[in-house]
């Protein structure tokens, strides 16, 4: 019997991001290519002899402990409907920038349901794992699927495509706080001048194509966020001096990562945003392809 797990939950950027529509029901219908990187949580679950009870605590003390943390909820989620007696103790460890368009919730989330269904022996399969995480919100099935994929309707319908070239991604996130919901309730998606080309960047992937997906990179929230959060313009800038192929915005913001082809380039461009901007918070990683 499984009494203690430690699992990673990585992070995720968009490699395009385009918006169709508002649907009626208040979402948006999207269409953007999702790529796991190495950046990750870390998370440890311990049954525990307090009945029923989840306790769980975090490195972070503005995150919330009880059932308003998505974790908490993917474990309720998992004990309410197999019966499971146990407490459960889970220590979160966070690393991936909080509210950053990485999905950091979300993949906490994901990893919680995948341990869970080890610590257990649910024999789950990962989309009967994927049909669960949709109940906690639209990027956590994307989280337990991971790889690189396309992800369409509002987020939930996934495509796995071909594992991303070897390359080095650096994620740079300034300190500013964008809030997903203002960044979405003023895009203009009549007003917008271009959208990405996704079926590009797709074909690009699967040619193994890295500087062609690179230069297609879009993401439409840029024509929001940057407006109101002009040092994102000026990170994609400094990265694209610094030797990156392309920059682009991650999500709704505020993170910005630069793909790059030499590793001696991404440390130096590293190095520099460290030394230039010690407020930014600053990482080099890797894709991290589909288990």
């Amino acid at each position: 019997m499984i009494t203690t797990l430690q699992g990673k939950a990585f992070g995720k950027i968009n490699i395009g991001l385009d918006v169709l529509r508002k649907r009626t029901d208040g979402y948006h219908d999207v269409k953007m290519i999702m790529q796991t990187v190495s950046l990750y949580d870390r998370i440890t679950i311990t049954r525990t002899s307090k009945s029923s009870s989840i306790a769980l605590e975090t490195n972070l003390s503005f995150l919330p402990s009880n059932e308003n943390n998505i974790v908490y909820k993917a474990a309720k989620l998992i004990k309410d409907e197999f019966g499971i007696k146990d407490g459960l103790s889970i220590k979160l460890e966070k690393h991936i920038p909080v509210a950053a368009g990485m999905a950091g919730g979300s993949t906490d989330a994901a990893a919680a349901l995948e341990m869970l269904n080890t610590m257990y022996v649910l024999n789950l399969s990962k989309e009967e794992l994927m049909k669960r995480a949709l109940k906690l919100g639209a990027d956590v099935p994307y989280c337990v699927l991971k790889g690189t994929a396309l992800s369409e309707g509002i987020g939930e319908k996934l495509t796995p495509l071909k594992p991303l070239m070897p390359c080095f991604i650096l994620i740079v996130k300034p300190p500013v706080y964008v809030s997903t919901k203002f960044v979405y309730e003023n895009l203009k998606i009549d007003q917008l001048k271009s959208h990405p080309d996704i079926d590009g960047i797709v074909t690009a992937i699967e040619a193994g194509e890295l500087e062609t997906m690179s230069r297609k990179m879009e993401n439409v929230l840029e024509t929001v966020t940057e407006k109101n959060y002009p040092v994102i313009s000026s990170i994609k800038e400094t990265m694209i001096q610094q030797g990156a192929i392309s920059s682009l915005m991650s999500g709704s913001g505020p993170t910005v990562f630069g793909i790059f082809e030499s590793e001696e380039k991404i440390n130096q461009a590293a190095s520099f945003f460290k030394t230039a901007h010690p407020s930014f918070r600053t990482y080099v990683t890797k894709p991290v392809n589909s288990t």
